[in-house]
């Protein structure tokens, strides 16, 4: 998918999501979301803050101990923004090509289709991933869980969407939607019973 492709889908979920988070009500931003230990509110704002500085990372990345997850949840949970400010946040994102430090253009649209459902899904809302988009970002969490121990192990796994043509691995089948495999692969529990075959793959390590 080329870069043009690649950020008018992200334009397009920002703002989808934005207008979903614009009609919640207050104590809906304090659902669990498929995100552990956070709320729609924290993804939410994790998501508001995708254009932030050095600076900003280096003061969150100094109060979690230099560690990448402990940072992400910090900065969230962290953030100042109210519910409306998030919601302005996010429009104001679409039509920038802003990324932060050392990302490339996958890793905004990966959190962008991840994140929306972790806030859609358990608020009982429908918003499939467009399937191009769905195997790209896939293709990029498969990049990266070959390179660093971070998230499912997904060597010695064959996936295999099955609304679209693409597969890539070798080993132990499984096969699904190309949404439902992304989800899997990004340590969502809730994809399994929407995937055959060996779903017990997908487990954080």
């Amino acid at each position: 998918m080329d870069s043009d492709t690649t950020w008018r889908h992200i334009d397009t979920e920002r703002a989808a999501l934005a207008d979903v988070l614009a009609g919640l009500p207050d104590d809906r931003w304090r659902v669990p979301s498929l995100c552990a230990d956070w709320t729609v509110r924290d993804v939410a704002a994790h998501l508001a803050l995708s254009h932030s500085g050095v600076r900003e990372l280096l003061g969150a990345s100094v109060r979690s101990g230099f560690r990448y997850r402990a940072m992400i949840r910090d900065t969230a949970i962290r953030c100042p923004l109210t519910h409306e400010q998030i919601v302005d946040r996010l429009r104001s994102f679409v039509g920038s090509r802003r990324t932060v430090p050392m990302v490339s253009e996958q890793e905004p649209l990966l959190d962008v289709l991840v994140h929306t459902q972790d806030i859609c899904l358990p608020l009982g809302l429908e918003h499939p991933m467009p399937t191009d988009a769905a195997v790209a970002a896939l293709e990029r969490v498969v990049w990266w869980s070959r390179r660093f121990p971070i998230g499912p192990r997904l060597r010695g796994v064959h996936l295999v969407a099955t609304d679209v043509g693409w597969e890539a691995g070798s080993g132990r089948r499984v096969e699904g939607p190309v949404q439902w495999l992304l989800l899997a692969a990004a340590g969502r529990s809730i994809a399994h019973t929407h995937l055959r075959g060996a779903a017990e793959t997908f487990v954080r390590t």
